[in-house]
């Protein structure tokens, strides 16, 4: 693509310089023939428009290749030029680059969405839960969904299997596991898709410099090729090396951003998992005596 455009580009200006040359030749010709002696009026005037003709066509073909001109100095370096002008190192490059900045955003945008339904579930909880008459009543109170729901029958399961070698087991102690353990699977799950954006914003700027460093490298063959560092050969794979960094820097920012802050949100919902197992835990402790 970097060679067609610019093969288009020289033959748009040697029409414009062969139709500058028409032009020149036309009006030389007309001086010759303007200054021939007055005996020769009558020739010269029947020669005039015979002259005059190529010149219409002469500035007719100047004036279409100005447009020729014009499109050909459309950007042949731009994200487009680079995909069809690349090889397959560098392609394949832009495809991981790609894989990681969409799989980036779908993992924001998930946990974004989990997060604030959870946020919303336990608001339900304070009203819905804690109002029942018993644990289990409370349970069926809360979402299918809900961790909160899953905590709550964790803790109702212990009660029921407390027999057998567990029995060695203290109650509370029994409860107190159960319970940590559903807490330690949703804490698990809050955390699916954040490693995958941390290897993102750690390794993208890797990824892109690998792109720089093979655009630098085609450049410098060119170079070596071409045996002098013209413009016209080194500026493609300079601008590509340019876009491969780009790129690079543009996937990684917004996964470590992205990263960071669903740290700190994982943390607000873990705690409110952690308040409503621990009062869950002091619940069950409850009943089992009275009982």
């Amino acid at each position: 693509m970097f060679n067609f455009d610019i093969t288009k580009g020289r033959s748009g200006i040697s029409a414009l310089l062969a139709s500058l040359a028409i032009v020149i030749s036309g009006a030389t010709f007309s001086g010759a023939v303007l200054a021939q002696p007055s005996g020769a009026a009558v020739s010269s005037t029947a020669e005039a428009p015979a002259a005059a003709a190529p010149v219409a066509p002469a500035a007719a073909e100047l004036h279409a290749a100005k447009p020729a001109a014009s499109e050909s100095t459309d950007n042949p370096y731009g994200i487009e030029a680079l995909w069809k002008g690349s090889d397959a190192v560098a392609k394949t490059v832009l495809l991981l680059l790609l894989i990681m900045s969409v799989g980036s955003w779908y993992v924001i945008i998930v946990k974004l969405l989990e997060q604030s339904k959870i946020g919303r579930q336990a608001k339900k909880t304070t009203s819905s839960f804690w109002t029942a008459g018993s644990v289990q009543q409370g349970a069926e109170n809360l979402e299918s969904s809900s961790p909160f729901r899953f905590i709550a029958e964790a803790g109702i399961e212990a009660t029921k299997k407390h027999d057998g070698l567990l029995q060695h087991v203290g109650f509370n102690d029994w409860v107190t596991l159960s319970i940590q353990r559903a807490i330690e699977r949703i804490q698990s799950r809050l955390q699916g898709g954040l490693a995958f954006l941390a290897t993102v914003g750690s390794t993208a700027p890797f990824v892109g410099l690998f792109g720089t460093v093979w655009g630098i490298y085609h450049a410098l063959t060119a170079i070596g090729v071409a045996g002098q560092a013209s413009i016209d050969k080194v500026a493609g794979p300079v601008g590509e090396a340019l876009i491969m960094t780009a790129i690079g820097l543009a996937v990684a920012v917004p996964a470590v951003l992205g990263y960071n802050w669903l740290v700190r949100r994982n943390k607000g919902v873990l705690d409110d998992v952690r308040a409503f197992g621990s009062d869950l835990h002091s619940v069950i402790l409850a009943s089992a005596s009275k009982a």
